[in-house]
């Protein structure tokens, strides 16, 4: 009797845009919080994703906010593009992330528009695109009788390109 809407962002669409902007791209480093599996999923979309386009990549995970310096510095030095997908750790140290990837030139693509403060581009979901559509679903449930087990968990419909133009 669940159920609801994802905030899951098109991974393999990301993945096109790190093409798309940086096209000579050799390795990417995928950071995120190792204690939120969330982010541990998506960081497995973008290997299949990158394994498709035979990209390397490595991954580099934080257990909390004090490691993401660290990380952050060695992804830096060993890959040429960073991806972040959406993770809350990852969100909170944004400016820690921007501080080391910006002076060491290596783009950043974030997994939602938050993260992008510290990146150069996202393709992002809208929040309130997504509240709006879990409002209808609510209101099939609450006025038109549906069952909610009955209604399929639904994901983003739209998604919006967004460039940080100070970090580009």
């Amino acid at each position: 009797n669940v159920s609801g809407t994802s905030d899951l962002a098109p991974i393999d669409q990301q993945e096109d845009m790190i093409l798309e902007l940086i096209p000579d791209v050799k390795k990417v480093g995928i950071l995120y919080c190792s204690s939120e599996p969330n982010s541990s999923y998506q960081s497995d979309l973008m290997k299949k994703a990158l394994d498709e386009d035979k990209i390397a990549y490595k991954e580099y995970t934080a257990a909390d906010s004090n490691e993401i310096q660290t990380i952050t510095t060695t992804a830096c030095g060993e890959c040429d593009v960073l991806y972040v997908p959406t993770d809350n750790t990852m969100a909170s140290s944004a400016e820690t992330i921007k501080n080391i990837a910006v002076p060491a030139g290596i783009p950043m693509i974030a997994g939602e528009a938050g993260l992008c403060s510290a990146g150069i581009a996202t393709l992002s979901i809208s929040y309130y695109d997504l509240g709006y559509q879990t409002g209808e679903m609510a209101y099939d449930i609450l006025t038109n009788n549906k069952k909610a087990g009955d209604v399929d968990v639904a994901f983003a419909n739209k998604f919006t390109k967004m460039y940080n133009e100070e970090n580009c």
